[in-house]
């Protein structure tokens, strides 16, 4: 998914996908695979190697980010290679013992939000909920498989009119699947915040949709954050 990054000292990585092997020997220690806080450590230490295997781990949610606030499967592209890129640099600012994803997707946020200012884009986000697929790949809940064609356009027609931020407190709590804290965290803002901006949408798209079709595509089963 990702091309080629530019890291410290001039170097090139290539996509880690051709790189797969590689990962897993240097991401271990004897039998056991590192975890995040020791790949964070190590990378910030420089290796690149380690920094591969976070980007393998989460460059799937960080393009699924990246192409719900662009609209464009190129845009969001870049917008990942580059976050990438930036979170690399800017892990000597990461507090250790934070979760990482969050950190990480409020950094691919930023990036693909000014991307598409930058480019004077007026239009509204093509969302395609059929493209979003949480972060562990599950099937999709059979209330979301059902939802016929004609209904899942109005759906997103409608996620479209409203607000910015609002639109974005949707795409990452229910599309994403983020927690509310994960939310709160990815958009700068307090968790009252996520709060008081999905109750305001989601009561917008009841009052715009058919009854029982905002509630079976939002059902998340529970906020454990």
């Amino acid at each position: 998914m990702l091309g080629e990054c530019s890291f410290p000292n001039g170097s090139r990585e290539p996509n880690v996908s051709r790189r797969r092997r590689g990962l897993q020997k240097q991401s271990t220690v004897g039998d056991r695979p590192l975890d995040d806080a020791e790949l964070i450590e190590r990378a910030t230490e420089g290796d690149l190697h380690a920094y591969e295997g976070l980007v393998g781990s989460y460059q799937g949610i960080a393009h699924r980010t990246a192409f719900l606030l662009t609209g464009s499967s190129a845009d969001a592209e870049d917008a990942t290679q580059e976050a990438f890129v930036k979170a690399f640099y800017a892990l000597p600012r990461f507090r250790p013992g934070a979760p990482f994803r969050p950190w990480l997707l409020k950094i691919v946020a930023n990036e693909a939000i000014s991307r598409r200012r930058a480019a004077g884009r007026t239009e509204r986000l093509n969302l395609r909920l059929t493209e979003v697929r949480p972060s562990g790949g599950a099937v999709p809940s059979p209330e979301a498989a059902a939802l016929r064609d004609e209904d899942r356009r109005e759906l997103l027609a409608a996620v479209g009119r409203l607000g910015e931020r609002d639109r974005l407190a949707i795409t990452c709590r229910y599309w994403l699947e983020l927690s509310e804290a994960e939310t709160a965290e990815v958009l700068g803002c307090a968790r009252g915040t996520v709060k008081s901006r999905l109750s305001r949408a989601l009561s917008r798209l009841r009052a715009a949709m058919p009854a029982g079709l905002v509630d079976s595509a939002t059902a998340t089963g529970g906020d454990p954050g």
